[in-house]
């Protein structure tokens, strides 16, 4: 089962800190659990693992057969929530070069997560003369990015297919009764699937919005929701600092409140590079207001310690790590021997990779600790489906325990809408013209 180590944190915070932290951490579970703290009506996802719609996961489970059988490739329609966390399931479980494997499932492309034609028009470009599906993935069906997306994709399809013969490939993820693409889906007779009104985006990976996609790749999504379950049970019944995500989020608050102000997520491998980015968004999104909340970056190791590892062992010491540690690797790869030793490698030959793996980031976690940066290891129990279900549920939970102890709605992100404001201006969206002209004179300063 998943856990949560500190490495030398002695040196950091004068321990024990449990003590005085123990009341606001109870009364912040207390509050997730019931879901009566602030923004308690978007913690659906809390008691998710368990209570999930079985009937829908039955039908997302024969969508996933039926484009694996008809289609060479799926495009995932979507934006932050939509997207981040069934792209970071898919990279970590299948590979992040899943789409170039050889494989007897459908290749996946994301679309709809920015604003680059030369990107859209590769994805294009890519499904051109190949059988495809499309799952669009937006709540109101109206933010900018996925529903120009989907204009592209939508007409490629009945292109290629007929209105009819498109009407079978187009997968609607949105809410469950009402929206702009809730009534198109309805109107054009696409298979929709839901969105849960009382859970955010960014806590959705473990809905439609992550499950289509994930299983699609072949992945047992029923794995994935075992592993959350099992986290889900864990931090349920298990009230107190023996729970991971407690300790989690406890350690990462005594951190802030000593003046750190930076979390650096790091992990070992490179497939989790887009968890790195789910997890981001989990706790920028959910602690970053009132002017309060750590900011969340991440590293890729040992890859990022040629390039960030200056700065993190001698820069400001403004941050700490939180390292993640999958397990063992599914190959195992031992160095070979070469005669001629020019490298000077022969001491490593026959070793494990997985062995050299370890010792540096043994090494590194004594050296950032030594100079001066604090580190916290989450141990999973490898890189599979369960594992996985786990750590993501455990992040989930540790978010809503931030938050509550930050004294801030871990469920809203009322600052995202400065930006699309601004936006709808100065496309001309109708209704925000005098804004516009505000706008370009700023613009024109």
């Amino acid at each position: 089962m998943l856990d949560v180590k500190l490495f030398h944190m002695k040196s950091f915070l004068p321990m024990p800190y449990e003590a005085a932290l123990a009341p606001r951490l109870k009364r912040a579970h207390d509050m997730l659990q019931a879901g009566n703290g602030l923004g308690g009506e978007f913690t659906g996802w809390v008691h998710l693992p368990r209570d999930y719609d079985k009937a829908e996961f039955d039908r997302i489970q024969a969508a996933a057969a039926k484009i694996r059988s008809d289609s060479k490739a799926l495009v995932v329609i979507g934006i932050g929530g939509s997207y981040l966390g069934a792209r970071g399931v898919i990279d970590c479980l299948c590979s992040p070069n899943y789409n170039l494997k050889k494989k007897d499932t459908p290749n996946i492309y994301f679309a709809g997560n920015g604003l680059s034609a030369d990107a859209l028009q590769e994805i294009l470009e890519l499904v051109e003369g190949e059988d495809f599906s499309v799952n669009v993935i937006s709540k109101s069906g109206t933010t900018t990015e996925p529903a120009v997306a989907f204009r592209f994709f939508r007409e490629a399809l009945e292109k290629k297919y007929g209105k009819e013969g498109a009407r079978g490939r187009i997968y609607a993820t949105t809410d469950k009764a009402r929206g702009a693409l809730k009534s198109l889906a309805d109107a054009e007779g696409w298979e929709t699937f839901v969105v849960p009104d009382e859970v955010g985006g960014r806590f959705s990976v473990l809905t439609a919005v992550g499950l289509l996609p994930i299983a699609v790749t072949g992945v047992d999504i029923s794995e994935l929701m075992a592993g959350a379950a099992e986290m889900m049970d864990r931090c349920t019944t298990d009230a107190s600092f023996d729970c991971p995500a407690w300790r989690y989020a406890a350690i990462r608050y005594e951190l802030y409140r000593s003046g750190r102000s930076v979390e650096l997520l790091a992990c070992y491998d490179p497939a989790f590079r887009f968890m790195l980015e789910w997890w981001k968004q989990l706790y920028g999104e959910s602690e970053g207001k009132d002017d309060k909340g750590l900011f969340p970056a991440s590293v890729e190791f040992t890859a990022d310690l040629h390039s960030m590892g200056q700065y993190i062992q001698q820069g400001r010491r403004l941050m700490f790590e939180t390292v993640v540690r999958l397990g063992a690797s599914h190959a195992r790869l031992s160095v070979p021997t070469d005669a001629q030793d020019g490298d000077g490698l022969n001491f490593l030959a026959g070793t494990d990779m997985d062995f050299i793996r370890d010792k540096a980031m043994e090494g590194t976690l004594l050296a950032h600790t030594e100079g001066g940066v604090p580190n916290i290891i989450v141990e999973a129990d490898g890189k599979t489906p369960r594992a996985l279900g786990q750590l993501i549920y455990f992040f989930e939970y540790a978010c809503g325990l931030s938050g509550y102890l930050l004294d801030v709605n871990p469920f809203d992100q009322p600052g995202v809408e400065a930006y699309k404001k601004n936006m709808f201006a100065l496309l001309g969206k109708p209704g925000y013209e005098d804004r516009r002209a505000e706008l370009e004179a700023k613009l024109a300063q």
